[in-house]
């Protein structure tokens, strides 16, 4: 199997990495993570034990991520970790994974994801680690990965992180290296989450879409289209009826307070109305 060795004192060490006060001396790769220089680079972490409005919400932000020259980072483990990897792929991101252990087949951790490991290859994605190829997965390396992935990236994003879990040491790490620290609010009744909600306290940046993430990672933002996404259920129904340009009185016979609704919506860009009849703009 082939790896590639790149030196911290060559040309093609990850440029990021060297920003921060610990390092590593050396990485080995597989597969391709020339988007680490190209891309802006977020690394996605989160409970090992994702709900499934955890998976939701992963697929629902990076999906909203498509186009952007974004590389989506991740530690290959169970839960946000392999919906972070998958929702790339799928999105036709790049994915880069750091995982727990060496990058050889026979040591990959956890074994379950080795499947994964192949599609991030094969999808033009890779693998990076500073242990050794052979290396296995034990309580010290995942603490280094977490430097890692906390180090290479221009802002983590937190989706469910429990008290005490690995995840707030990404988390911790992330405002060392001063990278931009993002955190996905869930229920206050949510033990999943009572660990990321800390970092909210102490003022990391709420996200509830994926615009919240371009801005954060200084990117353009389709202003009309989060308008858009932020429509109320009244609004959302007109404008559903204007996929094809209609009367106005078809849209008042049909919508409560339509009037006012569509006046909201010609105001804010998203509709107007030409020719006798309204249509999307």
């Amino acid at each position: 199997m082939l790896y590639d060795i790149h030196q911290i004192q060559n040309k093609d060490f990850p440029p990021l990495i060297k920003e921060i006060n610990d390092p590593p001396k050396k990485l080995f790769s597989r597969g391709d993570i020339s988007s680490l220089y190209r891309n802006k680079v977020l690394t996605v972490v989160g409970s090992r034990k994702a709900t499934s409005y955890g998976k939701e919400v992963t697929k629902f932000l990076i999906e909203g991520l498509k186009g952007h020259n974004i590389t989506i980072l991740s530690g290959l483990a169970l839960g946000t970790d392999t919906n972070a990897h998958r929702a790339a792929i799928e999105t036709g991101l790049t994915t880069v994974a750091v995982p727990g252990s060496g990058l050889d087949d026979s040591v990959i951790y956890p074994k379950s994801n080795l499947p994964l490991v192949h599609e991030i290859l094969e999808s033009g994605g890779g693998l990076l680690s500073e242990l050794d190829p052979m290396q296995n997965a034990a309580m010290w390396t995942f603490p280094k990965r977490n430097r890692i992935m906390a180090g290479l990236s221009h802002a983590v994003l937190i989706i469910e992180a429990a008290p005490r879990s690995g995840t707030l040491i990404t988390a911790r790490l992330t405002t060392e290296y001063n990278r931009d620290l993002l955190v996905v609010p869930s229920s206050i009744f949510a033990k999943s989450s009572e660990g990321a909600h800390q970092f909210l306290k102490l003022g990391a940046t709420p996200v509830t879409n994926s615009n919240d993430i371009l801005r954060a990672l200084d990117m353009e933002v389709d202003e009309k289209e989060e308008r858009i996404q932020n429509l109320s259920e009244e609004e959302r129904q007109i404008y559903d009826l204007v996929e094809t340009p209609q009367e106005r009185d078809e849209i008042v016979e049909k919508v409560k307070d339509a009037n006012v609704l569509i006046s909201k919506l010609e105001v804010d860009g998203i509709i107007l109305e030409s020719k006798g009849k309204l249509r999307r703009k």
